[in-house]
């Protein structure tokens, strides 16, 4: 279907979530055996860098699957775009920390995560645990 557009819908790749049983077990694995820089973490989450793009690596021990995390301006109306496009909703807009998630399907059935960051970025302490957030940033 096509519908006008004042741009593209998908901003860049936010993040690649990776589900991980134990969040210790997989710092050890991708921080200090495979070398990514800790950004930040939760009891049940932990941002690592990538080094040429502001994409991070996210072990979760909460999400049973890989994803891809799309950034949008809005969650909200990102889903409403997809659904008039002809996708259809997995899941429908959320509050998560940084601002709004929901889960699509295209036409196709492959599962889009799209993410905006309308709360703001999360703000670290010196060891990468997780004090508050900053603001919205547009993508």
């Amino acid at each position: 279907m096509d519908l006008p557009r004042p741009g593209p819908l998908f901003h860049k790749v936010d993040c690649l979530q990776i589900p991980v049983p134990d969040l210790e077990a997989g710092l050890t694995f991708y921080r200090d055996c495979l070398g990514h820089e800790l950004l930040w973490r939760t009891a049940t989450a932990a941002g690592l860098r990538m080094p040429e793009t502001d994409a991070e690596l996210v072990l979760r021990t909460e999400r049973p699957e890989l994803e891809v995390n799309l950034l949008v301006s809005s969650a909200d109306a990102a889903t409403e775009a997809v659904v008039q496009a002809g996708g259809s909703v997995v899941e429908p807009p959320f509050d998560v920390q940084v601002g709004r998630c929901a889960v699509l399907l295209d036409p196709w059935g492959n599962r889009l995560v799209l993410l905006d960051l309308s709360r703001g970025l999360l703000i670290t302490d010196e060891r990468g645990n997780v004090v508050g957030r900053g603001a919205g940033e547009a993508p």
